[in-house]
């Protein structure tokens, strides 16, 4: 099991301990909890596009492994970028890009997060699967 699936099972355990309505709320609480981006940091590059809300996803790179900052202007959005982004941060390119994105499915975020909110996540993984691509 890669890093990335060890991480996302925990996040897995965690979840699958809770009633739905309990998840949602868990999810916001992981947001207020998470740090966030500087305003000036905001930037329409670092923007997460067909997300509802304004998300921003910053990839760094430092001694080969990629790591995200990641903010958004609603709790549950910064939730799930937050979340996405403690999954793959401290990792390598070639571990994002080996990740099978169906083993996303484990977080069960059909049964969480509205058609809208599940389509943000699903194009916040793609901006992080693109640092797995070669520059």
């Amino acid at each position: 099991m890669s890093i990335i699936e060890e991480r996302l099972q925990e996040y897995v355990d965690v979840l699958s301990q809770l009633e739905m309505l309990e998840r949602y709320t868990w999810l916001m609480d992981f947001g207020k909890r998470s740090q966030g981006i500087e305003e000036e940091e905001r930037l329409p590059e670092f923007e997460v596009p067909g997300c509802q809300s304004a998300t921003w996803l910053i990839p760094m790179v430092n001694d080969n492994k990629v790591y995200f900052k990641a903010d958004s202007v609603a709790l549950i959005s910064k939730g799930m970028v937050s979340l996405l982004a403690d999954i793959f941060s401290d990792t390598t390119r070639e571990q994002i890009k080996s990740f099978d994105n169906e083993s996303l499915e484990k977080l069960e975020l059909r049964t969480l997060l509205t058609p809208g909110r599940r389509n943000g996540t699903y194009n916040m993984l793609l901006r992080i699967k693109s640092m797995g691509e070669p520059n």
